[in-house]
């Protein structure tokens, strides 16, 4: 056995091991050619009668490669009399992955701590919390800045198909950058693959994902005070905000930018990202000075330039980020901004 075989053989045995009615017989590893076969299975006795459990072993958790795994179980079990019992094993299995398990009636635990397996009157059920390290790097990876500027390209219209060549163009990564978020995007199962290209299967499982993991874009973030309010403030901004040569630099974000997409709560606050030419022009249409007066703006330097080519115009003017970033920055913006948040997903984000 590998490494990974041990580690679930010895996790299985424990777990088992803590039911009084069942004492286990065996476990060997199968000696099958190719992927004709499981990985190992494990006979053991309960309530006086002999069981066998057949167990697929995968190195990744995610539903595609769990799918198919089931698919191998299920052939197997189908040509096998006696009592086998399926069961899935890997690393770490999300709650979709675990989700398909149930539905396809396959027993299941990963080495985190997760476990259902019934059969027979015996009923083991556990349930880990949050998830272990590397999974929690992977979904950094796919949440982190480069990958980023492809899910909000395709989460614009989630139906369209994308070629990989024409995904990396448009959201300006190399072609490495967006075959990968591609592959961590099947793996999960929240992409259609045709002959056109992929689409997105699951865009709201996918923004439920970013928004539980996202992290506000790093850079500068200043605060300054305008005596500036209403309309005067308003016409003040739609000058600074001015696209030049089809470029913003400066856009209106969070409670700011919620206001014109879909409005909801109103701050005394308002709020931008912007870049350095943009910082000088919101500093001067909107007569911008030190926060000693009562911090009343906040402007958000990101270190990552696209975001502000990842900008709409409700009304013209008024330059404000997408959809999706105002609400990741919302639903991170405490209590209140959640409810904001969840009313503009509602409003604009109707798929």
């Amino acid at each position: 056995m590998n490494n990974l075989e041990h580690q679930a053989a010895e996790k299985l045995k424990q777990l088992l091991g803590g039911v009084p009615s069942i004492k286990l017989e065996d476990m060997k590893r199968e000696a099958f050619s190719g992927d004709c076969g499981p990985d190992f299975r494990v006979r053991l006795r309960a309530f006086g009668r002999l069981w066998t459990l057949v167990c697929e072993l995968s190195a990744n958790g995610q539903p595609r490669h769990v799918r198919n795994g089931l698919f191998q179980l299920r052939s197997y079990i189908a040509n096998n009399r006696g009592n086998p019992v399926p069961i899935f094993i890997a690393p770490h299995l999300s709650t979709d992955s675990q989700a398909l398990c149930r539905e396809h009636e396959v027993g299941f635990f990963d080495l985190h701590g997760n476990a259902f397996i019934s059969f027979d009157g015996i009923y083991i059920e556990r349930f880990a919390v949050g998830a272990p390290p590397a999974e929690k790097r992977k979904l950094k990876s796919l949440f982190a800045p480069k990958a980023t500027q492809v899910l909000l390209v395709m989460l614009r219209d989630p139906e369209r198909a994308w070629r990989v060549a024409e995904l990396a163009e448009a959201s300006d990564v190399s072609l490495g950058h967006a075959s990968n978020v591609r592959v961590a995007l099947f793996d999960r199962e929240w992409t259609l693959v045709n002959f056109n290209g992929i689409s997105l299967a699951k865009p709201n499982t996918l923004l439920d994902a970013w928004r539980d993991n996202y992290e506000a874009p790093a850079g500068k973030k200043l605060g300054y005070y305008t005596p500036l309010h209403g309309r005067a403030f308003e016409e003040a901004a739609r000058k600074a905000l001015r696209l030049k040569a089809d470029k913003a630099h400066a856009a209106l974000a969070s409670y700011s930018a919620a206001n014109w997409l879909a409005p909801y709560a109103r701050t005394g606050t308002s709020f931008f990202y912007a870049d350095e030419v943009g910082l000088e022009k919101l500093k001067a249409e909107l007569r911008l000075s030190s926060a000693s007066k009562g911090e009343n703006v906040v402007i958000a330097l990101p270190k990552e330039k696209w975001l502000l080519s990842d900008t709409v115009e409700p009304v013209p003017g008024f330059i404000c980020t997408s959809p999706v970033r105002t609400y990741l920055d919302l639903a991170a913006a405490g209590e209140r901004g959640q409810e904001a948040a969840e009313h503009l997903r509602r409003e604009a984000l109707k798929w």
